[in-house]
């Protein structure tokens, strides 16, 4: 057979039947002969046959999953003859995928009647070489790899990361807006950046910045859409997505063609977000180009993780720091971080020559608390003394648990006398607080103010040693350290 009539013989390979029917109807006319196929095997007989000039494939209807392999060796077994993939605009990851196996070129749907063909008709008049274009379109993608790699460095704050990856996105040729959009760990898919090189917003196209996944426009959207089914998603004309206001929108923004890639979590077919990438005018992209756009999605996402690692980190290491300096009963500090403040705390006040007390104060008869009533009744009267003694002081004053049952009052910018008016309000709160389970409580209390070189344990001697006084005298007292 001649070569010109073998351009004349056509394959369309469809699992839908009315959408074969529609093609005949549509196409019929421009091939010497057509024949049409239902699944892959046939398709492959036929071309076996029957050398085609084109081998046209409607991916609607196929399963990636159990058809990808079947419809890939078909491409394979064409050897770079012309081969046309009508894909849906949501399901665009097929096209990374199947131009794997072989040159392909493209077609987004849904496509009008007119649209289909004049399409075939190129096809089979001249199909496209795109070595050239694809070398520069290569040369692109990685100057804009190297840019985004840029982007991840000098900050791990997540906003920051992701802001400079959109603008570092928008140095792609045609990319007037770049955004991405991020899944948190409430599954609220959120805008976490954008960057325009005009001035546009795309949260007020979406209406909201967050709870993006409850959107209108979750189905329609590239960028939302992508997110949520983790799937490459090519809009090449806003009225393909079926929403007039959303096309209207774009359009209105200068924006031809939007793109949609998945950020890659660590579990499988899983997604944390997208990129979302908006073209001034629509164009083919080559296989190169697919593939490098998955990689540019997981060098972003690996960015964004270590940034959510850095901030991880540092929650932790706020954690650890509460659990080592904070008492686990009664929520104040422990005795070593009071330890550490009273020492911060007198070279403070040596330093401007301000006044700094200290009061010490321990439970009268807690002991037989624990013996008549039990630990956890004990528990609970440890706890309601904390919170009946922090309530009595300032926002300068650190409450301490320095023992079992005894506590310390930190008190910078107190004189003696102001410190034994502070413990007489702690002592007469705690008395009159009710203790849940057991009797009502008294407590013994310290006070002493630092001399001028005293240190922090001769401090805490002279305070120890008053609160021993207040229990020699009865208990349920204040008394005032000698100097």
């Amino acid at each position: 057979m001649s070569q010109a009539a073998e351009r004349c013989v056509g394959v369309f390979l469809s699992p839908v039947g009315q959408r074969r029917i529609a093609f005949q109807a549509a196409c019929g006319e421009l091939f010497g002969r057509l024949f049409l196929a239902d699944g892959s095997e046939q398709a492959a007989d036929l071309l076996a046959r029957q050398p085609a000039g084109l081998l046209v494939i409607d991916l609607e209807g196929f399963e990636r999953g159990a058809d990808l392999a079947a419809l890939g060796a078909l491409l394979a077994r064409r050897a770079g003859a012309p081969t046309l993939l009508i894909c849906p605009f949501s399901q665009a990851g097929w096209l990374p995928a199947l131009t794997a196996f072989g040159p392909a070129a493209y077609a987004i749907g849904p496509l009008v009647d007119a649209a289909l063909p004049a399409l075939v008709a190129q096809q089979l008049a001249a199909p496209a070489d795109s070595a050239a274009s694809g070398e520069a379109a290569l040369r692109a993608l990685l100057a804009l790899r190297s840019r985004l790699q840029r982007a991840m460095t000098g900050s791990d704050e997540l906003h920051r990361v992701a802001g400079q990856l959109c603008e570092a996105l928008c140095g792609w040729p045609g990319v007037v807006h770049a955004s991405l959009f991020h899944l948190s760990e409430m599954d609220d898919l959120r805008l976490a950046a954008q960057h325009a090189s005009k001035d546009f917003d795309l949260a007020r196209l979406l209406q909201r910045e967050d709870r993006l996944l409850q959107s209108p426009l979750r189905d329609v959207f590239p960028g939302v859409l992508a997110a949520a089914s983790g799937e490459i998603v090519l809009l090449d004309a806003p009225e393909k997505a079926g929403h007039p206001e959303l096309a209207i929108g774009l359009r209105e923004a200068g924006v031809a063609m939007v793109l949609g890639v998945p950020l890659p979590d660590a579990g499988p077919a899983a997604a944390r977000g997208s990129l979302c990438l908006m073209f001034e005018r629509a164009r083919s992209f080559t296989h190169d180009e697919l593939a490098g756009l998955g990689e540019l999605a997981q060098l972003a996402a690996f960015g964004l993780r270590m940034a959510e690692m850095s901030r991880e980190a540092e929650q932790m290491l706020g954690r650890l720091t509460h659990l080592a300096t904070i008492d686990a009963l009664t929520g104040v500090a422990n005795r070593r971080r009071g330890e550490l403040l009273l020492e911060q705390e007198i070279k403070r006040a040596r330093r401007y020559r301000t006044p700094l007390a200290l009061i010490a104060f321990d439970i009268d008869r807690f002991r037989d608390i624990n013996e008549r009533f039990g630990n956890p009744c004990g528990d609970v009267a440890l706890r309601t003394v904390a919170d009946a003694a922090q309530a009595t002081l300032r926002g300068s004053d650190v409450l301490v648990r320095s023992g079992g049952e005894e506590f310390q009052v930190i008190a910078p910018h107190t004189t003696a006398i102001d410190a034994l008016k502070m413990a007489e309000k702690i002592r007469n709160a705690i008395a009159a607080t009710p203790i849940p389970g057991c009797e009502r409580l008294t407590i013994s209390l310290g006070v002493a103010q630092a001399a001028e070189q005293e240190s922090a344990d001769a401090l805490i001697l002279r305070t120890n040693a008053a609160l021993a006084r207040a229990k020699r005298a009865g208990r349920n007292c204040v008394e005032l350290a000698m100097q």
